[in-house]
């Protein structure tokens, strides 16, 4: 061996292991595809497959399935939120039992799969106020979010607020464009508020232009207390409100609930506390 002119033997530079350098590769791989992979997680799932002697697929997955998992609970909060909702309800926490022989608990929960959103089937409920219609259609709704469709709720009121004021504005088209994009609008409470032809003189076509745009491409699901013979007078306008009523109704899911009003049930026990023990 060559030594320096001092007498100690030449020393090369450590070389760094192969693996450390496919470590190093491999995280920054996962950076570059804007996947947070960290350091420790890998290492942890590295000698977790050693000891286990895991196949190079369940590796694989052991390393993704964490990432996966909060990037989708993320994607579904997104979802819940742009739907906006008024309240985060579950068809779990629904009374099945108060309305138990008008509410056919199996074909809720069928819609709860989403199937009639693939198959872009429109949606009624329809019955008397306090029955339980809003809790439905907002579980069924948060469950498609939970399925990977996109939501957006809102009252037929707060519709024809926006609406009318993107006429004002001269930006009607751009929010027919923003309603007509959803996998399924929910518009509740249909007949809640009495619209006032003086008020709202353009109620029944601006409706019209958002369903239209929706027509056989998305999901409607429309929340209603008034028949449906009472939809012309209730907009102002019969012959207009006849062909919101075809767009709407022709090849939809229609459910009537003629229960008993829950809200009411709810307040007579308040006032009676021997009766809701009943």
């Amino acid at each position: 061996m060559s030594r320096p002119a001092h007498g100690r033997p030449n020393r090369q530079p450590a070389k760094s292991a192969p693996s450390d350098n496919l470590r190093e590769q491999i995280l920054s791989d996962f950076a570059a595809l804007k996947v947070p992979l960290r350091g420790e997680t890998f290492d942890a799932a590295l000698a977790r497959a050693e000891r286990e002697s895991l196949s190079h697929l369940q590796f694989l997955h052991l390393v993704i399935a964490e990432q996966a998992a909060q990037r989708r609970e993320r994607s579904i909060a997104n979802r819940i939120r742009e739907a906006r909702f008024r309240e985060p309800k579950t068809l779990a926490s629904f009374d099945w039992q108060f309305n138990a022989k008008v509410i056919n608990r199996v074909q809720i929960e069928e819609l709860a799969t989403g199937e009639f959103i693939r198959r872009r089937d429109n949606l009624v409920l329809a019955g008397q106020s306090g029955v339980g219609k809003s809790h439905i259609i907002e579980s069924v709704g948060q469950q498609a979010c939970a399925l990977g469709w996109r939501v957006r709720y809102t009252t037929s009121a707060d519709l024809l607020v926006d609406l009318r004021s993107s006429l004002a504005d001269q930006t009607l088209a751009n929010r027919i464009r923003y309603y007509a994009r959803f996998d399924l609008l929910i518009i509740d409470e249909f007949g809640f508020d009495r619209l006032e032809r003086a008020e709202a003189p353009q109620a029944a076509s601006l409706l019209y232009k958002v369903i239209d745009a929706r027509s056989e491409q998305r999901s409607t699901a429309l929340v209603t207390n008034i028949d449906f013979k009472a939809w012309g007078e209730y907009l102002g306008d019969p012959p207009l409100a006849m062909a919101l009523l075809d767009r709407i109704v022709d090849g939809a899911i229609i459910l009537r609930i003629a229960g008993k009003s829950y809200r009411a049930h709810r307040a007579q026990s308040a006032k009676d506390p021997d009766h809701a023990s009943l």
